[in-house]
């Protein structure tokens, strides 16, 4: 059995908004994204299979594709984990 799993999530830096895979433990220590987020002996969280957006840009549909993104932690104004289910339309619980 594989000892990791993989979790879209959105960051975003000052200039950026990066979509990408995230590895995680499967169970236990550093198996939730907040776990990762908040390890303080990782500088760095490797996001693959990456969209980046620079913000200045204007509109989020377009952007780069990257295999690797290596995004510095203390880089991060926000992290949000990508509901797999969700679609690309789907607002907030409740709202229709």
């Amino acid at each position: 059995m594989d000892q990791h799993r993989h979790e879209r999530m959105i960051v975003e830096t000052a200039r950026h908004r990066i979509e990408g895979t995230v590895t995680l433990a499967r169970d236990g220590y550093r198996s939730r994204l907040s776990d990762v987020l908040n390890a303080t002996e990782r500088d760095f969280i490797s996001l693959t299979d990456a969209l980046v957006h620079p913000l200045d840009a204007g509109d989020l549909d377009e952007g780069v594709v990257h295999p690797l993104v290596i995004v510095s932690r203390q880089q991060i104004v926000l992290a949000i984990p990508v509901d797999p289910n969700a679609g690309p339309s789907a607002g907030p619980p409740g709202v229709t």
